[in-house]
Formats: structure tokens, sequence, C-alpha cells
């Protein structure tokens, strides 16, 4: 029941879920757009992704390659690419995660990682 009994403004309602959905979208958009770095090995190895996930670039330290030993910068480039990847999922929820919860939040939204 609404306080004062009154029937639910049916207009409003589809006004508010609209905002929303516009306020989501918009909110993707800006972590398609957010770059978000990780590293390892004290920064011989960088992954930056996107804050959506999609890696877009990596770097690494000429002191990282030895040509004998390609398992260790294979951990480094791993581990930078989680490192980043963890980044872009707490950016993801910072961003996304009001907004989720403004949509009847809690129970997730397909398609969305909380």
């Amino acid at each position: 029941m609404i306080p004062g009994g009154g029937q639910p403004n049916m207009q409003q309602l589809l006004q508010q879920a609209q905002k929303m959905q516009q306020d989501l979208a918009a909110a993707q958009e800006e972590l398609a757009r957010t770059e978000v770095e990780g590293q390892a090995g004290g920064g011989l190895v960088r992954a930056t992704v996107t804050g959506s996930g999609e890696l877009r670039a990596l770097v690494i330290d000429p002191k990282a390659v030895d040509p004998e030993d390609t398992e260790t910068l294979a951990d480094l480039v791993v581990a930078a690419v989680q490192a980043a990847s963890e980044n872009a999922q707490t950016l993801q929820q910072e961003k996304l995660g009001p907004l989720a919860q403004g949509l009847g939040g809690g129970g997730g939204i397909p398609g969305l990682p909380f």
C-alpha cells in the first residue's frame, strides 16, 4: 500500500525505471572508457584493462625477460592481468552497484558480475 492510500502512479514508476536504465547504460559506457592497471613483479609487468575488463595494453620491462626462464615471465603476465581484472571488477562494483540496487538489487542483474 502506498502511504496516503493512493494508487501508484504508473507513469512516474515507468519514468523512474527508464531513468535508472539510462543511468546504468551511461555508467557502463564510462566503464568501457575508463582504464585501470594491474602489475606484478614490482612493476616489471603492467597490464591495462578497461573498467569493463577488456585488455588494452601489456608492458613488459626488459629486465623481466630471461630466455632461459620464460615460465616466470608468463606467470608475471598472468598475475598482472589478474590484478588489472580485479581492479576493473572493483570499479564495476563502485559504478554499477548502487544502480543495480536501485533496479531491484541484491539478486543481481543478468549479465552483470554482482
